[in-house]
């Protein structure tokens, strides 16, 4: 039975609901990324407060310098990613159990109050630092994990089927802008602390210094909390009060509330009872319908996180130690926080708007595909050539601007693709969860791997580490090598087993299961091999 309500939501107009709903799903992911990736910046403060001397000798003169062990930085990504992993398999299961919006703010107010708790360590030892540090990240990874499949899913149930994917593209780039932000703030923070306080020549380590990564990490709730009011206050998704709570009427007023469509034109005639769903999560007919879409999106979110998080976790390593200057804690600190921000505003932003404006007239299939392609072709041209070309000139434009094709292809590709793709393959009764199942799986392998990586990687690119402490040529194109043997393997996954969601309804999406295999194979063929006839203009 075709439900009004859920056609209507198909055939809407993109409101100013849509762009409403845009920046609330998107500051979760905003607060994330800002988490996430200021952590190899305030780890340079960390270092010098909390960490002994280098010595190191340059041109034959000595400098001494402090760094936190890889394996130490390490942790701290993956206790948050251990967190994400939950909370993307909890809430993601909440979600369908409960309602998107019932935990929708939770996940929020776990993600402000862990924030705030990074910075308001009681410790003032390394070691005790270091587990309240990791305590709260691991609290902040379970609201960021709880964040992306009820974002996800809560964008693609409000949209229409000719836009949704564009929609759920802009929801994504907010990730983007939380990088920057994260870069930006430590650039304002470090040069406010730099310009006010006395630094002495003898020790370039000011204890104010332990005050300004804390206010970094604090800093980073606020923009999360001013969405609170506004989670609360959205209706439940007229799709999963329709089809899970089988509540049409409901469905129905809740639509009327936020998009400008008249109750005439969705309210139902004669509504029926729904049926019961046919069969439960994780049995039998659930594998045999949706078991090869969970593990094709599933494999390609591992796969992307492998190389994402290991570009961007090992960002210092890659370009070689900076040099050793006189550099004071802010400096360092700012240093590294611009590099950051110039890779992310010339390459990441970009990515991400790429694929929001090609998304719904191109495909998913093609662009993840296509972006895992030249995100491998770029790591070879980095790797193969590095003992040649790249060794004495990996800070050179030419390595920067291939380094930053790596963020580029991978936002205008799978790191978004592999978001918005669950979000679309499976019925309302298990979107959440199969969404939370496809992202955790990145986030858990991932984070095992960055253990791993964080040791294999430091050995591969220091084992014979030059006095300036370049990376080693060797490791380096081992290290590439391998990545881009992941982005190969991620293509092919996408080629042969994901479907296209473009231009369908989620209900269309779902009852492609019903068809008969040859039918079903047939369209899921077609759709990889050519691009659907749209209108250009945004509807």
């Amino acid at each position: 039975m075709a439900l009004k309500v859920l056609s209507a939501l198909d055939t809407a107009t993109t409101q100013l609901y849509h762009f409403k709903a845009i920046v609330i799903a998107g500051m979760g992911l905003f607060t994330d990324a800002y988490d996430l990736f200021c952590i190899p910046l305030i780890m340079a403060l960390i270092a010098r407060v909390y960490y002994g001397n280098i010595e190191k000798e340059h041109d034959s003169v000595k400098y001494y310098y402090k760094a936190v062990p890889p394996i130490v930085t390490s942790i701290m990504l993956v206790i948050a990613l251990l967190g994400t992993a939950i909370g993307q398999l909890v809430f993601g299961w909440l979600g369908d159990r409960l309602g998107r919006r019932r935990v929708y703010g939770t996940a929020l107010m776990i993600m402000v109050l862990s924030s705030i708790g990074c910075g308001f360590s009681i410790c003032t030892t390394r070691n005790c630092v270091l587990i309240s540090l990791g305590l709260f990240r691991f609290f902040l990874g379970l609201g960021i994990g709880g964040d992306y499949p009820l974002s996800a899913t809560i964008m693609s149930e409000f949209a229409n089927k000719r836009t949704r994917g564009t929609l759920l593209a802009a929801v994504f780039t907010m990730q983007g802008f939380g990088i920057l932000s994260a870069s930006t703030v430590t650039m304002v923070v470090c040069k406010i602390f730099d310009a006010t306080s006395d630094i002495s020549t003898t020790d370039p380590t000011p204890q104010k210094a332990d005050i300004a990564w804390r206010l970094i990490l604090m800093l980073g709730a606020i923009p999360a909390a001013l969405t609170f009011y506004w989670r609360m206050m959205m209706p439940e998704t007229a799709r999963y009060t329709a089809l899970v709570e089988q509540n049409v009427v409901q469905a129905a007023k809740d639509m009327e509330k936020v998009l400008e469509i008249s109750m005439s034109q969705i309210a139902e005639e004669n509504p029926l009872p729904l049926s019961e769903p046919p069969y439960p999560l994780f049995s039998k007919q659930f594998f045999r319908h949706h078991g090869r879409d969970l593990f094709a999106c599933s494999c390609s979110w591992f796969l992307v996180d492998i190389v994402f998080y290991s570009i961007n976790l090992f960002q210092p390593q890659i370009y070689g130690n900076l040099p050793y200057t006189d550099k004071n804690a802010y400096q360092e600190a700012f240093e590294l926080a611009k590099l950051q921000a110039i890779i992310t505003a010339c390459s990441t932003i970009p990515g991400y708007w790429f694929t929001v404006y090609f998304i719904d007239r191109v495909g998913r299939v093609r662009i993840q595909t296509m972006g895992f392609l030249f995100m491998a072709a770029v790591s070879l041209a980095i790797g193969i050539p590095y003992k040649l070309h790249w060794q004495d000139h990996h800070t050179g434009a030419g390595f920067k601007v291939l380094y930053g094709l790596i963020f580029f292809f991978s936002n205008f590709g799978p790191n978004t693709t592999t978001f918005i793709v669950p979000a679309e393959l499976f019925p309302a009764r298990f979107r959440s969860t199969c969404h939370g199942i496809s992202g955790a799986a990145g986030k858990i392998i991932s984070g095992v791997g960055a253990i791993i990586g964080s040791v294999g990687f430091s050995l591969a690119l220091h084992t014979h580490e030059k006095e300036n402490g370049d990376p080693n040529p060797i490791g380096m194109t081992v290290t590439w090598v391998i990545l881009a043997g992941v982005c190969v393997l991620g293509a092919v996954v996408t080629f042969l087993l994901t479907p296209e969601t473009m231009g369908r309804s989620l209900e269309e999406n779902e009852n492609d299961h019903d068809e008969p295999k040859e039918l079903c194979l047939r369209r899921r063929l077609t759709a990889t091999t050519s691009v659907r006839s749209l209108d250009p203009s945004p509807n």
